[in-house]
C-alpha cells in the first residue's frame, strides 16, 4: 500500500514549529522517483512530480508510463498537471488519486510551447477558467486529498491578490507564487515584497518559490514574507542537500545517487543519471574535470570516474528513506477508455500517439528536448548549467 500524508497536517505542524515546509519544485526531466527520494534524504520535506500534460496522461499508456512512477515510500508527493479544461484535469487526478497526496494545477510555466497550447501562464489570464478546473476537482475528490495551483505575480499586484483569494473560495489546499511574473527572465530578482502581501492576503498557506539556492535564502525568504513553505528548484538540482544547510553536493550524497541507480538499472535512464551528476557536481569539480565528466557516454564510465576522483574517507551515510518497492499502478478503464479515441495531433507540441514526429519509446529520454526548446525560459530552472557547459 501507498503510504499517505494529510498535506494541511503537515503545513500545521510547520507552522507549530515556528518553521516551514521545504519543497522540491515541479521540474521537466529532474523531478522523477529517485531525485525525489534522494531530496527527502537531506531535510526536504515535501515533493513533487514534473509538470505532466493531463490529456496525454488520461489518452496513453505511454504517457502515463514515462511521465509517472512512484514507491511505496514515495509521500508526501504531490503530482502537478498541465491542463486547460476540466475533464482532463479531474479525471487526471482521479487516475492518480490512490498513488499521491494531491495534485497542482500548472499556471506558472513560461515556456512558448505550454503557452502555445493554453498552459502554465497562458491560464492566467483565463481566472475563471482555473476556478472551474479547482472547482471541478474539489468536488471530485475526497476532502482530504490536497488540490493547490501554482502561479506566477503579475505586473499588477491588486490583480494577483484578487486571483488569490478567488482560490482561497474554490478550496485550493494551498497555493505557490513564483516571484517573478511571466515575461521576467530566471536572472531577474524576485519580487519579495509582493509575495509578503499575497502571504498577507490569505488564510490558506502560501509557498515562495523563486532564487533559492542555499538554505540561508530559504530561511531569509521566510523571514521577510511569512510564508508557510519555500520552494527550491535549480539551486537544489545543483545542491540536493540544500535544505540540509550544506553549501555543496556531499560526497555521500553523490553515494547515495549511485546506489539508488543501482538498486534498478531498468528504471532510470541514463540521460537521467548523468545530468543530475552533473548539476550536483557543478561546485565539486574543477573546469577541466567537468569538461571530461560532461561527456562521459555510459553508466560505467561515470561510475568509474567518480570512483578514481570523487570519493574521500568519510563515514557511511545512514539514509532514511530507501528506493524501496515500486509500484505497479492499476489506471481504471472506465476513465482511460473514455479518452483514448482523442488525439492531440501533431500540430501540438507534445504527442504520445502514433502521428507524432518524435520517439516517445526513446530510452535516452530524448522525446523530453524534442518539444522544449533550449533557450526558452524555465519556470522550473533559475540557469541553464548545461548551456554553460557545452559553450566552454
Amino acid at each position: 500500500m501507498k503510504l499517505k500524508k494529510n498535506i494541511v497536517e503537515l503545513f500545521d505542524e510547520a507552522k507549530t514549529n515556528n518553521s516551514y515546509v521545504k519543497i522540491c519544485a515541479p521540474m521537466v526531466r529532474y523531478s522523477k522517483v529517485q531525485f525525489r527520494t534522494l531530496v527527502k534524504n537531506y531535510g526536504t520535506e515535501l515533493t513533487f512530480t514534473p509538470m505532466i500534460l493531463a490529456d496525454s496522461f488520461c489518452q496513453n499508456s505511454k504517457a502515463r508510463t514515462n511521465e509517472f512512477s512512484t514507491t511505496t515510500s514515495d509521500s508526501p508527493l504531490i503530482v502537478q498537471f498541465a491542463a486547460n479544461n476540466a475533464l482532463d484535469f479531474a479525471d487526471a487526478s482521479k487516475l492518480i488519486y490512490p498513488y499521491a497526496d494531491g495534485v497542482d494545477l500548472n499556471c506558472g510555466c513560461p515556456q512558448k510551447w505550454a503557452m502555445k497550447d493554453g498552459y502554465g501562464c497562458a491560464l492566467l489570464s483565463k481566472p475563471n477558467l482555473i476556478f472551474n478546473l479547482v472547482r471541478e476537482v474539489k468536488n471530485s475528490l475526497s476532502p482530504n486529498f490536497s488540490i493547490s495551483v501554482k502561479i506566477r505575480v503579475l505586473d499588477d499586484l491588486k490583480k494577483t491578490i484578487n486571483l488569490c483569494q478567488q482560490l482561497e473560495k474554490c478550496g485550493v489546499t494551498f497555493l505557490t507564487v513564483h516571484g517573478r511574473t511571466p515575461q521576467q527572465k530566471t536572472g531577474d530578482s524576485i519580487n519579495v515584497a509582493a509575495l509578503e502581501e499575497v502571504c498577507k492576503s490569505v488564510q490558506v498557506p502560501v509557498v515562495a518559490n523563486g532564487g533559492i539556492k542555499t538554505l540561508q535564502d530559504a530561511d531569509t525568504l521566510y523571514n521577510a514574507t511569512k510564508c508557510n513553505g519555500v520552494m527550491a528548484a535549480s539551486g537544489i538540482l545543483t545542491n540536493p542537500a540544500l535544505f540540509s544547510g550544506a553549501n555543496r553536493t556531499p560526497l555521500s550524497c553523490v553515494k547515495l545517487w549511485q546506489t539508488f541507480k543501482n538498486k534498478d538499472k531498468q528504471k532510470i535512464t541514463f540521460q537521467c543519471y548523468h545530468h543530475h551528476l552533473v548539476f550536483m557536481l557543478e561546485k565539486v569539480l574543477t573546469k577541466q574535470q567537468k569538461l571530461v565528466f560532461n561527456h562521459l557516454s555510459t553508466f560505467e564510465d561515470v561510475d568509474e570516474y567518480i570512483n578514481k576522483y570523487l570519493y574521500e574517507p568519510e563515514s557511511d551515510f545512514n539514509y532514511a528513506y530507501d528506493l524501496d518497492d515500486f509500484l505497479v499502478c492499476d489506471f481504471p478503464d472506465e476513465i482511460t477508455l473514455k479518452h483514448s479515441h482523442k488525439c492531440r495531433g501533431c500540430s501540438k507540441s507534445v504527442c504520445y500517439c502514433t502521428c507524432s514526429k518524435y520517439d516517445y519509446d526513446a530510452t535516452d529520454g530524448s522525446f523530453f528536448t524534442s518539444y522544449i526548446e533550449t533557450k526558452d525560459s524555465s519556470d522550473y530552472m533559475d540557469s541553464n548549467i548545461f548551456n554553460e557547459y557545452d559553450s566552454g
